[in-house]
Parts: structure tokens; sequence; C-alpha cells
């Protein structure tokens, strides 16, 4: 998680509760997912992608978070935790292979799998038995929606999550239930859920080669597919593979982990490390750099322009519209990251605002003989392992702690896939975190320097998006009239569409933190009421907005009628703000709402 938002977390949290929560005890490690909301991070390179910062994003994400550790708070009871762990199949291949055999040989024999396949679990229960829920982590990347995807949701990972609360939830809405079952990320950096495997999209030849580069038309015609026939159903066949082992694995936890509870937590200028291999040779990070390679992007989202993977030399062309455009990268720069060559030298590129973060955190927590690495980043399968053996193996079993379970837990600053601190960035962290272990096992972690604290820049007016218009209703119409209506009756399988004049999402933003922008009701006869049965985080909802002219929009919403659906009547209702700006007054945004015709779903 960005510091911006940790720290703003992190100054709710201490008006509310004192030093209970602190920088080095409170870990923000969320679903991984490239289908969310951006526009929350205060470098440069991030917030060009972004469109620049977005101020309601990082408000709904900071207050999001703070209230789900206010209701944990307010709900905290003593209670016991059991470890498991199991291997998840078929739902993931390494993105990076040809790279991943550059690892030693003699490493690589060490493993029956060029991925990591095992889920570890946390079972969590009060003490007298009651579920509270779980976490769990799994390598894969929530790319199983591609980058066509317009639609906000948690992917794969989330799909796995929407299926096990809603069981252990039976009745309620998605997020409304006390279970909770978290699947966090971890050293998921080379792992694809797209395990059909790279395939030229124009011929449908294969393009698993060294720079997934297909015949014609280059690298961007190389993209990876999953197990469905669209992605949205790779999306629920990789998603239930990860829910039923996670079923499996919570049936059967029964180690109990049992100690005490420690943390420990630094900041460090990652462009300026010094690594100690012995008494007589060291090595230094590096200022920030992107790579060649880095523009190619992956097989689950190419680049643009023909880069591709693997690439060890620079081109002349690109180079000097480098040079032109945005400065060409010291000699100390370019020799320290050696053999990369360099595309863009964040690192040195400080306009408008610095590109690339220098200073990064490093932590970790342990619970009893369970020791979960916060890491900065997105680490692949075998800097996990390098990772895990030095640090239980030389600091914790030296320290007589045996048999420590390590995790590693993705707060995501940075892809260390791109190497931006240079080819020792490994190093630096196997350097870091060792020492964070070392504090802790021998309990001197309050002897822990606190390290350079990163800055923080005025970003609030750096955005690219665009002002929201006042929203203006076609003639004869009003906010949320139906344009296109439902049909009157349905079946199971099929799909439920209405269309509504709309307003723009985006008003909503300070509006609906707590609501949804649609429903689902279901009639019931015997209190002559509408009960919800969905919401715009049910996964079998879909929310699109039409952007039109002057203003005007359009909002559709479907569907996708699951076949445990009850028959009887329903409606579909849609909520949301519109935006008036008065002259000479101030902008006021007003609630409305509209409703579908009733409709019938029919026994089969």
């Amino acid at each position: 998680m960005k510091h911006v938002e940790k720290s703003s977390v992190l100054s709710q949290l201490k008006s509310k509760y004192g030093d209970l929560y602190r920088q080095d005890n409170v870990v923000l490690s969320g679903t991984h997912t490239h289908s969310g909301p951006a526009g929350y991070f205060q470098f440069t390179l991030f917030m060009i992608t972004s469109k620049g910062f977005i101020e309601p994003s990082v408000k709904a994400i900071v207050n999001g978070i703070v209230k789900s550790i206010d209701i944990a708070h307010q709900n905290m009871r003593r209670g016991r935790i059991f470890i498991n762990k199991g291997l998840v199949e078929n739902s993931q291949i390494n993105r990076s292979p040809y790279s991943y055999l550059q690892n030693p040989p003699l490493e690589r024999r060490r493993y029956s799998s060029n991925t990591d396949k095992e889920m570890v679990m946390l079972k969590m229960v009060d003490v007298s038995g009651q579920e509270l829920g779980f976490i769990s982590w799994f390598a894969v990347h929530p790319v199983s929606m591609n980058n066509t995807n317009h639609l906000v949701n948690g992917d794969n990972m989330g799909y796995a999550s929407y299926l096990f609360e809603q069981e252990k939830n039976k009745g309620l809405l998605p997020g409304e239930g006390s279970f909770v079952a978290a699947f966090a990320s971890s050293n998921l950096g080379d792992v694809s859920p797209n395990t059909k495997g790279p395939h030229c999209i124009n011929t449908g030849e294969s393009c698993d080669n060294p720079q997934s580069y297909c015949p014609i038309g280059g690298a961007k015609m190389c993209m990876a597919v999953g197990p469905g026939t669209d992605m949205f159903d790779s999306t629920k066949i990789i998603g239930q593979n990860i829910y039923l082992k996670a079923k499996e694995l919570y049936a059967t936890a029964s180690q109990e982990i049992t100690g005490n509870l420690s943390s420990a937590h630094q900041w460090v200028n990652m462009s300026d490390v010094t690594i100690q291999f012995n008494a007589t040779h060291t090595a230094k990070t590096c200022k920030p750099a992107l790579g060649y390679s880095f523009a190619a992007g992956t097989i689950d989202g190419v680049g643009a322009f023909n880069f591709t993977q693997g690439a060890v030399e620079g081109d002349p062309f690109w180079d000097t519209v480098r040079d032109q455009l945005l400065g060409a990268p010291s000699n100390e720069t370019k020799d320290c990251h050696k053999p990369k060559p360099i595309l863009f030298n964040t690192g040195e590129m400080l306009l408008p605002y610095p590109w690339h973060p220098e200073i990064v955190d490093v932590q970790i927590i342990t619970i009893g003989s369970v020791a979960i690495l916060a890491v900065p980043g997105e680490f692949t399968y075998v800097l996990f392992i390098l990772l895990f053996r030095i640090t239980e193996q030389t600091e914790f079993e030296s320290q007589g702690s045996h048999g420590m379970n390590v995790i590693i837990a993705e707060k995501k600053t940075f892809k260390i896939s791109s190497t931006i601190y240079g080819p020792h960035t490994l190093s630096a962290y196997i350097q870091l975190f060792r020492r964070l272990a070392r504090a802790i096992a021998t309990h001197e972690v309050q002897d822990l320097p606190k390290g350079p604290e990163p800055p923080f820049f005025n970003v609030t007016n750096f955005t690219l998006l665009p002002a929201v218009l006042p929203d203006v209703a076609p003639l004869n119409k009003t906010f949320g009239d139906v344009l296109q209506d439902v049909k009157q009756q349905y079946q199971v399988g099929e799909v439920v569409e209405v269309t509504f004049v709309s307003a723009n999402p985006r008003n909503c933003a300070d509006n609906m933190t707590d609501h949804t922008f649609l429903t689902v009701e279901k009639y019931e006869t015997a209190s002559r009421s509408w009960h919800v049965v969905h919401n715009d985080a049910s996964w079998e909802t879909r929310f699109y907005w039409s952007k039109g002219l002057h203003g005007r929009s359009n909002a559709t919403i479907e569907w996708h009628i699951p076949n445990t659906t009850k028959p009887g009547v329903y409606q579909i209702q849609y909520f949301g703000y519109r935006k008036v700006k008065p002259l000479l007054k101030p902008t006021v945004f007003y609630p409305f709402k509209g409703t579908s015709s009733a409709f019938e779903i029919m026994k089969l």
C-alpha cells in the first residue's frame, strides 16, 4: 500500500486509538487486482498512467480501510489461529519461463515446478470455536480480467473471496457478514492465471519464445489467455479453483499457532544501500531506472511499439527520443544498472515531481512460528525462496526459532521484475530483511534505526482527468428515467438488462461510500415488500456508464441470472447523484434513483 494511504490511515487510527495501531504493527496488503480505481500515488510515472492524483479515489480507499479496522476493533475477541498448507493445481503458469531458466540450475533443481503452487492459510476462530475467518496467501496475478476490461472488480482472488463469504454469510449481501475470507497476494511477480499460455492473437499460433514475439505483428500480438471462453469465464474458473482449495484447507486446519506477537519496521533509501557480501566485497544499489524490457509488458498485457521481453541492448532511435524529451541518464546510473539498458532514468527525472520512489519500507510481523514479510513489490518464485531460506535459516533458526513459517505479503510499491534499483536489488532486500528478522529473534527491535521517512508532495492539483460537467437530462426526461426497459419474463442463465438516464458516477465518490449503484430486488408476498438480493458488489451484476455530449449520459445495468435464483417477481433499481452548478453559487449534488418495471423469473 502506498505511503500516502498508509499515513492517512495511521493518522485516523491514532486519533481514535492512540498508539495501539502503529507503523510497525499495521500491514496494508490487499487482494491484488488490475481492475481497481487508480490515482493514489504521488510519483509522476504512476500519475501519468492514472491521469494524475485522483483525490476521491484516495479518500474512498482510506475511509474504507479505516472503517474495516474500526469494525474489526469493535468486534475484537480472544481467539485461536490454525495454519494449513496445500497445493493449488491448474491455476497458474510462469509468465517469464525463459527468465526463470536464467536462475542457476542447482537452484532450479530444488523445485518441482517453475511456479509456487502452495497456498498458506491462517484460520481464525474465537475461544468458543465460533468461526471468524481466515487470511490465505497464494501466488497468482489477478489478471484473468484482461486489459480490455473497464469494470471495477477483484478478479480471480476477489471471486474466490466472494464465493467463500457468500457461503459462510448466507442470505447476506457482499461485505455485510461477520465472516471474512481474505485472499492476499504473495510472490506473484512471474505468475499468470492465463493457463492456455501465450498465442498470437492474429494467427492463433504459439508465441512461447524468449521475446514473446509473433512472426506477424511482433510482440504486441502475443497475449496469454485463460482457461475459459472469455475473461469472465476464466476469472470464475481460476477463482473457483482457489476457493475450493481454501475450503479444503479451512476444513482441515488443525495445527495451532501459539506464541508471542512481534513486529519490526524500517524505512530505507533503496537507491543507496551498501550490501556487505563478506569482509572484503561490497556492492551498492542504484537510483531507480526502468529497462527496455519494462516497456514490453508481459504476456498478460503487452506494451507498445514492439519492445520485447528480455532485451539486453538499447535502441538508438528510442535512446534519442528519450534524451530529447526526458534527458539522458548519467554515466553513473548507466554503469550502476549494467547490463540492463536504460529506457527511463526515473531516479534522475524530478519534474513535475520525482518519477519513482527512492525510500520504501520493509516490515516483518511474527505470530508465534509464523513470520509475515511485508515486501514493497512483486517478488518472483525464486526470489521468495531465497529470501525465505536466508531469513529463516540464518536469522530465526540461529536464535533457536526452528520451524518458522515464512509468508510473503505484497504491499506494492513497484514491480521487482523491473529491478529498478539495479542488479543488487535482491541482495539488498535479503540484507534488510535479515536485519529485521535478527532484531525480532534477539528481542532488539527497539534498537533498529527508524530510517529516512519518504517525502510528501503537494500533488493534489496534479490531475489530467477532466472536471465533471453539470449533469443534463434529455428533453422531457429526468434522472433515473428508464430508456430501455426489461422484458416481462426471464429464465435462469439469461441476462436482464435495463438502461437509465444517468449522471456521472464520479459524483458519488464523496456521497455514496457506504452505498451501491444498483440493487436487484425480489418481491416477498408475505411481507408485501421488496427484498435486496444483489448489489453492485455481486459477481452477477454489471454496471456500465456511457458518457454522451454536454453532460448527458446513460447507465446500463445487467443481471446475469445465476442458477440458484428462486422463481418470483424482481426489479432493478439504480442510484446516483446529479451535479448542479447554480450561477454564482456553490456546486450542489442531488440524489436520485430509477426503477425498472417488475419482471418474472420463471421455473425451468
